[in-house]
């Protein structure tokens, strides 16, 4: 089910999967906000030209045509990074898009600290934003296996989704069988001492940091989020109950996404476990040539995961040794 790190990557698996899909389906369009080849969707506009929009550098305006497009039968994709999917058009994407349930898919790319184009190309608060709008479903893969299934599985969804992908080389993660489910977090390893909660590109640190607590000692639990809004209540709980401690872990900020739906849902059940959240800590993070120095740096990297742990659990001994994991040439996008 699982590949061994270092991750073997491939390229474009987004924009190949969504031609294949279009091809089946010749209601869907292609919008581009001028990052054509970045989003990947340079496939799409030399195998289906026809059905390619270019909607410039106006992404407020192409929500609203992608609005309007879906308002005559068309499914339009709509494509830029993750900050200008979701920040600088959000007024148009509530009222020409979600408010009328509209079947718009909004791909952003280049998540959290995955960017090193810093503050104002760093997606750090995208699903927080968008898990706020009503009926919005939100979904953060993790590799290249779930991209392709994530791209077949959200074109019938009645309304809106918000798809946010990393740029460049895409690690392979799981195995060609595995399948992503749209209302069913997937248990990836089964413990009873701690659970790690995590989503897309913390995936990774989350299966590392197991290995290494598990040989201190530590039976630790991990589970694949993919989608953060319809959130799987019911596995996140049954996990927990069968824990000590919980660690959740995202690309993205500790407020509104991930970690806060896994405290909301352990609240509203009433569930008291100690809680970790690894993500960014309410603040900015900053430019860099490489990704693994913004993940210490802002506390994603294995480690914290470990650390997390650590404390959550209680434990006053010394730290494990946490070795870094393994980057694939190539596998951190410039913008």
């Amino acid at each position: 089910m699982l590949e061994p790190p270092p991750y073997r990557t491939v390229l474009k698996p987004y924009g190949s999967a969504l031609v294949d899909v279009a091809l089946e389906r010749e209601e869907i369009l292609c919008l581009s906000g001028d990052l054509t080849r970045q989003c990947e969707i340079d496939l799409f506009q030399e195998k289906i030209p026809e059905r390619f929009i270019h909607g410039g550098m106006a992404e407020a305006h192409m929500m609203s045509m992608a609005g309007a497009l879906a308002r005559k039968g068309h499914i339009p994709f709509v494509h830029t990074f993750g900050v200008f999917a979701t920040r600088r058009p959000y007024d148009q994407i509530v009222n020409s898009v979600a408010y009328p349930k509209l079947p718009v898919r909004i791909v952003g790319f280049m998540p959290g600290v995955s960017s090193p184009g810093g503050p104002s190309h760093q997606a750090i608060e995208d699903m927080a934003i968008m898990r706020a709008i009503p009926g919005m479903t939100v979904i953060d893969v993790a590799d290249a296996v779930e991209t392709r299934e994530a791209v077949r599985q959200i074109v019938d969804i009645p309304g809106p989704v918000y798809l946010r992908l990393k740029r460049g080389e895409i690690p392979v993660i799981f195995d060609d069988d595995h399948r992503m489910s749209l209302d069913r977090a997937q248990v990836l390893t089964r413990g009873d001492d701690l659970a790690v909660i995590a989503c897309g590109m913390m995936i990774p640190a989350a299966l590392a940091a197991a290995e290494i607590l598990e040989a201190a000692g530590v039976s630790v639990t991990v589970v694949n989020t993919p989608v953060i809004k319809p959130f799987d209540a019911g596995t996140v709980l049954d996990v927990a109950r069968g824990v000590q401690a919980v660690v959740t872990a995202e690309n993205h900020s500790v407020i509104g996404g991930l970690g806060s739906a896994v405290a909301e849902t352990l609240a509203t059940a009433g569930l008291g476990r100690p809680l970790r959240r690894i993500g960014l800590q309410d603040t900015f993070a900053e430019g860099a040539k490489t990704a693994p120095h913004l993940f210490r740096k802002y506390g994603l990297s294995t480690r914290d995961v470990v650390a997390a742990a650590w404390s959550a659990l209680g434990r006053e001994d010394p730290l494990p040794d946490v070795p870094e994991l393994p980057v694939a040439t190539g596998e951190y996008a410039p913008v």
